[in-house]
């Protein structure tokens, strides 16, 4: 009766986001399929102000490099702010999924130069051999943003029902200028994330973690009498 709520379920549960690829590239048909997809997510007035620009692998290799580089000598300059505060329950998710990824690759608590030198790891777009740059239309505003993000999610989500890992990388929009650079990238886009994506290195430890999830108390709020 539910047997397609199961399968959702079931690739919701094993997708995770993975930092270390093989370097395989993902045939450009799987791509297209895996958005096309991702593109059936509702929008505000059926806007769709989801665009999204993807590197195959020869230019991924040429970004990376590029990207890396501007990260060790630039200040960022994000389209988005960042958030104003971590607090309470979210700082404690964030602390404990930060400290999650730091054991899984075996980082003792305080060394701060090995766990930057792990966060720079997002720079290097964790090996992945393509990377998505995802924008939404400026004019669209909160409302653009808030579509774009169910497009990222989607996404993600249909890459791993094709077998194709993935990990939303805020941090790779923190150089919008790089981007609107390299990818001519206009001004009335405002560059939400980046998704790095390619086939999972199983055998490296830095993907052998999950992060925790809240409890059903903590999401859902009823109202009305029980049925």
């Amino acid at each position: 009766m539910h047997a397609d709520l199961d399968t959702l379920e079931a690739i919701l549960t094993r997708r995770h986001s993975s930092r270390a690829f093989l370097p395989d590239a993902v045939p450009d048909a799987v791509i297209q399929r895996i958005t096309l997809a991702a593109s059936r997510v509702p929008s505000w007035c059926n806007a769709q102000p989801w665009q999204v620009h993807v590197t195959r692998k020869e230019e991924t290799d040429r970004f990376r490099e590029k990207l890396y580089a501007t990260a060790l000598s630039s200040s960022s300059q994000p389209d988005l702010d960042w958030p104003k505060q971590y607090t309470g329950a979210y700082l404690d998710r964030r602390r404990t999924c930060g400290f999650q990824l730091y054991d899984a690759v075996g980082i003792p608590k305080g060394d701060r130069a090995a766990s930057g030198k792990q966060m720079l790891e997002n720079y290097r777009l964790f090996g992945a051999p393509h990377v998505a740059i995802v924008t939404s239309e400026a004019d669209l505003g909160t409302y653009g943003i808030m579509d774009a993000g169910g497009f990222i999610a989607m996404w993600t989500v249909a890459a791993e029902a094709a077998g194709i890992a993935s990990v939303p990388q805020a941090a790779v929009a923190a150089f919008s200028p790089l981007l609107r650079e390299e990818f001519d990238i206009p001004e009335h886009r405002k560059i939400l994330c980046a998704i790095s994506f390619g086939y999972e290195d199983k055998s490296h430890p830095v993907n052998a973690f999950r992060t925790e999830r809240a409890t059903i108390d903590e999401v859902l709020v009823w109202t009305g009498k029980k049925l």
